[in-house]
């Protein structure tokens, strides 16, 4: 579809900060019970009762996190919220506030804005969370965006990065390398379209990765599920900066090790035959990739029965004693060390 280069723009001088925080914040509706008051005040007011609160925040900044060249507003602003969520999740937790904070520089429209907020509104709607706050500002460097999220959790029921036991079962949601092949597509085409302008992408046979990368879902339906199936994880982590990474935050805080078995990652074909087109190995984007925001946990064997038939989950591995450390067992039977090398902040 042919872009309108000549879309009304409003400068949010018209409107000054607090008429855009007004005309921002105006469709968000308050639905949870624990939400007292919402934006409007000096700080939002929850009531939590004797539920234990989780508090989460993630930022993303323009240039680091995301490319406006071909990352949509809406769907960023969708994404951002979901990153968030998915860390709530992390912990066995329900998700039921967010606050949205965004620094932004003048080239910057009010419908640019709006198309961000559209995002975060349908995001915070098909996940039930109320937006209560938040804070705008002015930027010399793009657009940066930060969401602090907020969940509540029954003391009973928290679940922690450390908890892992031996011989525990490595249990991961999903599948698993889609978002870094979505961006590997996007990289090349934004290269073939430096190139040549008038050259329009056919990305058609890569819609699923696509949509792993530019809109991405938090797991929350899994809370749900195992809370169903009677299984508490003991320990969980949500898979953002790569497997490899994930596994190892797993086993330092639980002082364990694990083999993990590369015959058992679970991968979706248009992930296998993208990587076959990079001459990528399929492995290695699943281990550090990163970005699927799916769940890693660890689950007694005892539980294995509850979950065994369900297609939501894989067991991808098990804990093993610290000695003998965080292996990946080859499809050849060979044990290579795990190396944490996904997404680093502040690498030059």
């Amino acid at each position: 579809m042919i872009e309108d280069k000549n879309q009304a723009r409003t400068p949010l001088s018209e409107l000054g900060e607090f008429g855009l925080i007004d005309h921002l914040t105006k469709q968000f509706e308050v639905k949870q019970k624990s939400t007292i008051t919402s934006i409007g005040d000096d700080a939002a007011v929850l009531d939590f009762k004797n539920k234990q609160i989780v508090v989460t925040t993630d930022m993303l900044v323009e240039g680091v996190h995301f490319d406006l060249s071909y990352a949509p507003l809406k769907h960023l602003g969708y994404k951002a919220v979901v990153v968030n969520l998915s860390d709530v999740y992390a912990m066995n937790a329900e998700a039921t506030q967010i606050t949205v904070s965004i620094a932004v520089s003048n080239r910057f429209p009010l419908e640019a804005l709006e198309e961000l907020y559209e995002g975060i509104t349908l995001a915070s709607k098909i996940y039930n969370v109320d937006v209560v706050g938040g804070d705008t500002t002015s930027s010399t460097a793009g657009l940066i965006i930060s969401i602090t999220a907020i969940g509540e959790v029954n003391t009973e029921d928290i679940v922690l990065r450390k908890g892992a036991k031996p011989n525990d079962l490595l249990v991961v949601t999903g599948d698993l390398g889609g978002a870094y092949m979505g961006l590997q597509i996007l990289e090349r085409e934004k290269e073939v379209f430096k190139v040549n302008p008038n050259n329009q992408p056919d990305l058609d046979a890569y819609t699923y990765v696509m949509e792993r990368q530019l809109k991405p879902e938090a797991r929350g339906d899994i809370i749900k599920l195992l809370k169903d199936l009677g299984v508490k994880p003991t320990s969980m982590i949500d898979v953002s900066d790569g497997l490899s990474s994930e596994i190892l935050h797993i086993c330092k805080a639980s002082d364990v090790g694990c083999d993990l078995y590369e015959e058992k990652l679970p991968l979706d074909p248009q992930v296998i035959s993208t990587c076959e087109e990079f001459n990528m190995d399929s492995t290695t984007v699943v281990l550090n990739g990163g970005e699927d925001y799916e769940l890693l946990m660890t689950i007694s064997q005892e539980d294995f029965p509850k979950i065994k038939a369900n297609p939501n989950l894989t067991v991808i591995g098990y804990i093993t004693d610290k000695s003998v450390g965080a292996n990946l067992v080859t499809r050849g039977e060979t044990k290579i060390p795990l190396q944490a090398q996904g997404w680093k902040n502040f690498d030059s």
